[in-house]
């Protein structure tokens, strides 16, 4: 059974669409990373999927239950960590825990959900009005784990968080994807999404316009990877225009960075230039997640205009 699933969901404001004909499937155990830019449609995927707002056309279906028509069960489920969510000033951190411990009906111990986020002892007892914006990202995100949850819905979970929090918010995910639990989430910071995620779906302007591992997403899109060639010698007349899958090649000194549209061409370019100079040292540079989020998520214009025409190097 899918953890979520969606069959030509669509979600129309007046002549606006903002989610359109979206088939989505997240496994159960797969951390999923929902991307795209602002407005491209992701915060409405997931009111949908939580009931919300309600559909214009399509279903979705959320641990087998119809997103609509049995939100109830679908929410007793979920652990979510909303964007724009606010927590009681009054509050202390562990009497948030406890408030959700009892509200989900869980036997969860507050103290132990304290510790696995990061919270202190002393931070438990402080009130939430004067926590930092991580340490209530940490409060939460425990609140999230409350009831061991099958699914995790977590819009920005990493906000606010300094690099050690990171680091945890991501042991935290792996750790429930291990035990089984799907993880649905959305994030501006690619760089985690690249190192957590399974798969990955970009969305563009209501349409989910490329979903895949991130090597798979490398292979599918026109984001070049680069060999960086170091060289005795830069040859006066090396030219790699003629090595099918090289988009580029600028020199900088004794090295030269050869950017590839096909990285099976690597073999070829290098051996092209071995042939003209003695190669001293290669180093390897894939696409980054960030460039395949703008090769998916610009006009092909755009891409174009930013593509170095020159594939020849000259002392």
């Amino acid at each position: 059974m899918a953890a979520i699933q969606t069959r030509s969901l669509t979600k129309r404001f007046g002549d606006v669409v903002a989610v359109r004909d979206l088939d989505l499937t997240v496994e159960a155990g797969e951390v999923y990373g929902f991307l795209g830019p602002n407005g491209a449609g992701k915060s409405t995927t997931i009111n949908l999927l939580l009931d919300f707002m309600r559909p214009t056309e399509g279903s979705a279906t959320v641990l087998g239950h119809d997103a609509q028509t049995e939100s109830r069960t679908v929410r007793e489920r979920v652990g979510i960590l909303p964007e724009g969510y606010s927590l009681y000033d009054r509050l202390t951190g562990r009497e948030h825990l406890s408030f959700t411990v009892d509200a989900k009906d869980a036997a969860d111990d507050p103290d132990a959900l304290l510790e696995r986020v990061g919270l202190s002892a002393e931070e438990a007892e402080r009130r939430v009005g004067g926590y930092s914006k991580g340490m209530t990202q940490r409060l939460a995100l425990g609140c999230a784990l409350v009831g061991d949850p099958d699914l995790l819905v977590l819009d920005e979970p990493s906000s606010g968080l300094d690099p050690h929090g990171i680091q945890q918010m991501r042991e935290i995910l792996r750790a429930e994807a291990d035990r089984g639990t799907a993880v649905f989430f959305s994030s501006h910071i690619l760089s985690e999404v690249e190192a957590v995620c399974d798969r990955v779906g970009i969305m563009n302007e209501g349409e989910l316009v490329a979903e895949n591992t991130v090597e798979g997403l490398r292979e599918m899109s026109d984001a070049t990877s680069q060999l960086l060639l170091d060289v005795e010698r830069v040859p006066t007349d090396l030219d790699l225009t003629a090595v099918d899958g090289v988009s580029s090649v600028t020199a900088d000194g004794e090295r030269l960075r050869v950017a590839f549209s096909d990285p099976a061409a690597k073999a070829a370019a290098v051996e092209r230039v071995n042939a003209a100079t003695r190669v001293t040292d290669i180093e390897s540079e894939e696409a980054s997640l960030e460039d395949l989020f703008t090769s998916y998520t610009t006009e092909d214009e755009a891409a174009d205009d930013a593509v170095e025409a020159p594939a020849e190097v000259s002392a």
